[in-house]
């Protein structure tokens, strides 16, 4: 079982933007000293939620700090970025670090930032199959052209290559996994035999019925048996370790539902529609109910149970709901010194 961070770089009400930075920067250090599989970063614009707006540039940075540990985006979104400049950026992180890097992507939401970047809502609504694919080229081919409906240009070389194997690796290129949400972007991510990273939002049912629905598309379209068995999907989610469950619950629910209302509400939608919000105090109490919060045997039993029942055994597990450094230190190194001995 492999078992990262999953870090927004959330602003908290009260807290300025270099402070939320800051303390995503020193949650991928205490992570990888914890012993800790990986660093996941999220990126958003304009909104407090998160105040990474490039979890590519992130991940350079985390990566020049670091040593062992991956990192990984959650996600890049490519509805408002060019694949092919995506693309550079993953092959160059790939090559730099040694292969530690992991590509994870996704369509992003309606919101004002493909007004603002010029790509338009036609990008989110119809554009990210065509994206995808263009991106997977650039990662797996010497030479790329395209004729497609939002990029056409002539053959050009790719260069910083990533389609031939690192030195004591087999696979070619960065790994690359796609955020679902839906059964569309599932059977999106099964035909190109890309693993899901799979939302904090969703519960274990919901979550086994979308690997279900994955393997058998990924069948379908002609994957080989062993590697529909073995992709290596993540399942997001929410951490917080303390001596009692309800301590943990009480030290969520004083810092998140503010965090939530204020980063939720400033969401604003490039056409004017109507966008319902998720109660703050109501979402914050699934979450506790859905993940590993409280005591170290409880949140490993909690993962074990996860894993058994979706068979995902990749974990991105958000860890400053607290909104503090200090506790956010503390909970990322119970994580992986008190929590992980217990998985094996």
């Amino acid at each position: 079982m492999r078992v990262g961070a999953f870090i927004l770089a959330a602003q908290f009400p009260g807290q300025g933007q270099a402070e939320a930075l800051h303390r995503a920067i020193r949650s991928a250090d205490v992570a990888e000293a914890a012993g800790l599989d990986a660093v996941w970063l999220a990126e958003h614009h304009f909104v407090p939620y998160g105040v990474c707006p490039s979890a590519a540039t992130l991940a350079a940075l985390m990566l020049g700090r670091t040593r062992r540990i991956g990192v990984g985006t959650a996600v890049s979104v490519l509805s408002t970025a060019h694949p092919v400049a995506l693309g550079e950026q993953a092959a160059l992180l790939h090559l730099a670090s040694g292969g530690r890097f992991t590509l994870g992507v996704g369509r992003g939401g309606p919101w004002v930032d493909l007004e603002v970047f010029g790509t338009g809502l036609k990008a989110y609504e119809e554009g990210f199959p065509e994206s995808l694919d263009l991106l997977l080229r650039w990662l797996r081919e010497p030479r790329v052209g395209a004729d497609g409906e939002r990029f056409a240009f002539r053959e050009v070389p790719v260069v910083p290559r990533s389609d031939e194997p690192l030195e004591g690796q087999e696979v070619c290129g960065p790994p690359v996994v796609v955020a679902c949400t839906s059964p569309g972007s599932v059977r999106l991510a099964a035909e190109r035999g890309l693993p899901m990273l799979l939302g904090m939002h969703c519960g274990d049912e919901e979550k086994a019925d979308m690997v279900a629905l994955w393997r058998e598309c990924a069948r379908a379209a002609g994957h080989p048996t062993e590697a529909v068995a073995t992709a290596e999907h993540v399942s997001a989610g929410v951490a917080q370790i303390a001596d009692s469950r309800a301590e943990a619950a009480e030290t969520l629910a004083k810092a998140m539902p503010g965090w939530l209302r204020q980063g939720l509400a400033a969401h604003t939608t490039v056409d004017g529609r109507h966008r319902a919000m998720r109660d703050p105090q109501a979402y914050t109490e699934m979450l506790c109910g859905l993940h590993p919060v409280g005591p170290p045997g409880l949140c490993a039993d909690r993962l074990a149970a996860t894993a058994e029942r979706t068979g995902i055994r990749r974990f991105a597990l958000l860890v400053e709901g607290s909104g503090d450094l200090a506790t956010t230190e503390q909970n990322v190194q119970r994580l992986g010194q008190d929590v992980l001995p217990l998985l094996g």
